[in-house]
C-alpha cells in the first residue's frame, strides 16, 4: 500500500511545480541562442560573401579553386569559368569551386 501512497506524492509535487517547467526549458534555448550567433551566423554570412564574389568574377581575375588550383579566368559563362593555369592549358571549373580570389600578379609569382 505504501507503493500508491508515494505515488500520489510525486504527482502532487510534479503538479504544484508549473514554473519549473518553463525553468527546464530556458538552457535550451540559451543553447539555441549560442549555437544561432556562434555557427549559423557567420556561416550565413561566409556563403553571402562567397555568392557575391562567384557572380563578381571577370576576365583577367586570379583565381584559387577549391581543389587548389590556382589560374587566371579567362571566360565566365553562367554556371562555368575557364581557368587558364599555365601557358595554353586552360580548365573548365564550376563556378560555386572558385573558392577564392587572389591579388594581382600572383600566378606570374607561384
Amino acid at each position: 500500500m505504501d507503493f500508491f501512497i508515494s505515488t500520489a506524492q510525486a504527482q502532487a509535487a510534479g503538479a504544484a511545480g508549473g514554473q519549473s517547467a518553463l525553468l527546464q526549458l530556458l538552457p535550451l534555448v540559451l543553447i539555441f541562442v549560442v549555437f544561432y550567433f556562434l555557427l549559423i551566423r557567420p556561416q550565413t554570412k561566409r556563403a553571402k560573401e562567397h555568392k557575391e564574389m562567384v557572380a563578381k568574377l571577370a576576365n583577367g581575375d586570379e583565381v584559387v579553386t577549391t581543389g587548389g588550383i590556382l589560374g587566371k579566368v579567362t571566360s565566365v559563362n553562367d554556371n562555368f569559368v575557364t581557368v587558364e593555369i599555365a601557358s595554353g592549358v586552360e580548365i573548365k571549373v564550376q563556378k560555386f569551386q572558385v573558392a577564392q580570389l587572389m591579388p594581382k600578379g600572383t600566378v606570374k609569382s607561384a
